[in-house]
């Protein structure tokens, strides 16, 4: 901590260059190899606060982040650069950020808000590399009958056609 005029500064405040979040990604990618956990997201503000997002197939515990954090925290010495960490899970209804996600709720139900502003909801049916598709229940005509009936219609989506995706939590 530094005094200015009377003020109290976090040294975090006083320094122009920030953390490189590229180099903690790498380092919390590599961290999780071999387990059944990734990295969704990594987030370094300019007073040095630090947020790393994980997720895995399976309900990730408190353990998992502060192991996780101990490893950070030994990579990136606060002696040398002063920072504020946080690491959590991602949020089960918040909008998924890599495609490992969308795999991770293949067979669950989606809301998928497209860039034309358009929203689908159905179940996640598949999830590839460039695309995905989910399954809605839509209203279809068929030229042999009278009314129109519901059926289960594919739409393939590429993740570039997508503002955000969602898991529909039911209770």
């Amino acid at each position: 901590m530094k005094i200015l005029e009377g003020a109290i500064v976090s040294s975090s405040f006083l320094r122009t260059e920030m953390l490189d979040a590229k180099a903690i990604k790498e380092f919390v990618e590599k961290e999780l190899e071999g387990s059944d956990l990734f990295l969704v997201d990594v987030s370094v503000k300019p007073d040095n606060q630090i947020e790393v997002e994980i997720d895995s197939d399976t309900p990730v515990s408190i353990e998992e982040c502060e192991r996780l954090t101990r490893a950070i925290e030994q990579e990136f010495d606060r002696d040398q650069e002063d920072y504020t960490l946080e690491v959590g899970s991602a949020g089960l209804t918040s909008p998924f950020k890599v495609k490992r996600q969308y795999r991770k709720y293949i067979g669950h139900e989606v809301e998928v808000l497209k860039k034309d502003g358009k929203k689908l909801s159905g179940i996640l049916k598949d999830a590839g590399e460039d695309t995905f598709t989910v399954t809605v229940k839509e209203k279809v005509k068929k030229p042999e009958s009278k009314r129109p009936i519901i059926e289960d219609v594919d739409h393939v989506l590429g993740y570039d056609e997508v503002k955000q995706t969602k898991y529909i939590l039911k209770f």
